[in-house]
């Protein structure tokens, strides 16, 4: 591709019964700087009115007869994209004005390029403490996260279409959201494909967590399964949820359980203060946006997140070790997409 032209860029968005939030996320398109090739919306067997949300926008609507999980409804929508840069949103998100041209700029300047991923900004929209809490530690987390990134995310992630093809899209076995994205990123990543994080493209979390709804996802639709893929393959990157910092956090926080039941005060005290230091730049954002005191109520939420992580690696690990079969995550289609 030549260095002066800009890639067409197709939009692909799979929605499963969140036409309220999607109706946002289109309307936050019609507001890009830069205006998409097309957007395609695969309606993943709603049953609201997501397609007719969709049809009102004047995008394009592709209805799936049943419900395929969203690897499948982003793989159907990728399949008809004309575009030669396929960029894939989350219905939960409304995109920034300038996102789109910061990825087709990133395009542009770098032919080498395969995929470009982008991070959610520092104001969620979703008011109650638990949603701040998670989405800022999301946005921390990519904020920090390497520019030659590791994986994929498909909140708001850009790949070239061939690139896409070639490694057979998303693993359709994940038939419900979970780390289908993490998982083509690790075969993007063994296949040699570059992939450019830039915390500049930036959406805003429009999903409103509960503290249970958190704990789930974090330890079954996501813990457990990434463990299996790290352990499948082999690799652990030095990158976002699991660099350095977060795996001794992860320890830290066993030992400040431990201290806490023991009643051993002065480890315990240590054990804490060391988590504030390796995650200060999360707490130094969390208390800009929202305050101090917003920031020592997220402390012991966040000493939390990583007590449950460890136990769902030790879940995972235990699951992959006595596994007979190896497991959807850490299995890579031997098919293309067509």
């Amino acid at each position: 591709m030549s260095d002066d032209v800009s890639p067409a860029i197709s939009i692909v968005i799979a929605v499963h019964n969140a036409a309220p939030m999607l109706d946002e996320c289109l309307d936050s398109l019609s507001k890009s700087s830069l205006k998409p090739l097309e957007c395609l919306v695969v309606d993943d067997g709603s049953t609201d009115d997501a397609a007719a949300v969709a049809e009102r926008h004047g995008v394009r609507v592709i209805v799936l007869p049943r419900r395929r999980g969203p690897a499948g409804a982003r793989n159907a929508g990728a399949r008809q994209a004309k575009g030669s840069v396929v960029l894939f949103l989350d219905a939960d998100v409304r995109v920034h004005a300038d996102a789109i041209a910061r990825i087709a700029e990133h395009f542009r300047r770098e032919p080498s390029l395969d995929a470009v991923i982008g991070a959610y900004d520092d104001s969620p929209a979703a008011r109650p403490f638990v949603s701040q809490y998670r989405n800022l530690l999301h946005c921390s987390t990519h904020r920090q996260g390497h520019p030659e990134a590791s994986t994929f995310w498909s909140a708001c992630g850009a790949l070239r279409r061939e690139t896409f093809l070639r490694h057979a899209g998303f693993d359709e076995r994940f038939d419900r959201p979970a780390i289908e994205d993490i998982e083509l990123g690790s075969r993007l990543k063994a296949g040699g494909a570059r992939i450019l994080l830039d915390p500049a493209v930036q959406v805003q979390h429009l999903k409103c967590w509960t503290f249970l709804n958190m704990i789930e996802t974090d330890i079954f639709h996501r813990g457990i399964p990434w463990t299996r893929l790290i352990l499948s393959s082999g690799s652990m990157p030095n990158d976002l949820n699991v660099r350095w910092s977060q795996r001794v956090s992860t320890v830290l926080a066993f030992v400040l359980g431990g201290a806490l039941v023991l009643g051993a005060r002065y480890t315990a005290l240590a054990s804490v203060l060391a988590l504030i230091r390796l995650n200060w730049p999360f707490y130094s954002l969390v208390s800009r946006r929202q305050g101090p005191w917003f920031a020592l109520r997220a402390a012991p939420l966040h000493f939390l997140f990583h007590f449950y992580c460890g136990l769902a690696f030790l879940l995972g690990g235990t699951m992959h070790l006595f596994s007979r079969t190896p497991s959807a995550a850490s299995e890579i289609p031997d098919q293309q997409i067509s």
